[in-house]
């Protein structure tokens, strides 16, 4: 059975972009440089205490996850996690994280914006079943006040039941 040019095409596309992303990197055998070739230039690059490299890949702004992808000294990765998980955010300890520590815990947020008494950083996050916003509000000593998740209220087609002022 011949398949049509086109339909070949895409499926060696789909292919190709499945061999990409985070489910190819793997700790201790991919190196920096294959990382690159596999997923593209990361959002944010630093460093933490101990010299090891953080690669960090949002997909966002609308995307729910982030990947930090943690390299050894030598270029070899050491681990890769999701940072947008239930999980992380409950480590933020409200009084006591400060804004470098949710950096770390969730990598750059997809939203900041200046209130009159602090900060407040949001990212997009797939909380299941829903799609929300986790928002984390810093004090004027940087320091969280506080953090709460906001459900979408939408099944995204606007079908949310609410009066949109077009009538019937």
């Amino acid at each position: 059975m011949k398949l049509p040019k086109a339909l070949l095409s895409l499926l060696l596309a789909g292919l190709l972009a499945a061999c990409g992303g985070p489910r190819s990197v793997v700790p201790t055998q991919s190196t920096l440089a294959e990382v690159r070739a596999s997923m593209g230039s990361p959002t944010d690059i630093r460093f933490d205490q101990n010299g090891e490299e953080l690669w960090e890949y949002a997909r966002g702004p609308m995307g729910t996850e982030t990947y930090l992808i943690r390299a050894g000294r030598d270029g070899r990765v050491k681990a890769i996690t999701q940072l947008l998980t239930e999980e992380q955010f409950g480590k933020i300890q409200p009084r006591q994280s400060d804004k470098a520590a949710v950096r770390d815990l969730l990598g750059r947020p997809s939203d900041e914006a200046f209130l009159y008494n602090g900060t407040s950083w949001s990212w997009r996050a797939d909380l299941k079943p829903q799609l929300g916003q986790f928002v984390v509000h810093f004090g004027p000593d940087d320091v969280v006040l506080d953090k709460i998740i906001l459900f979408d209220m939408t099944d995204g087609n606007d079908n949310d039941g609410g009066d949109r002022g077009g009538g019937k």
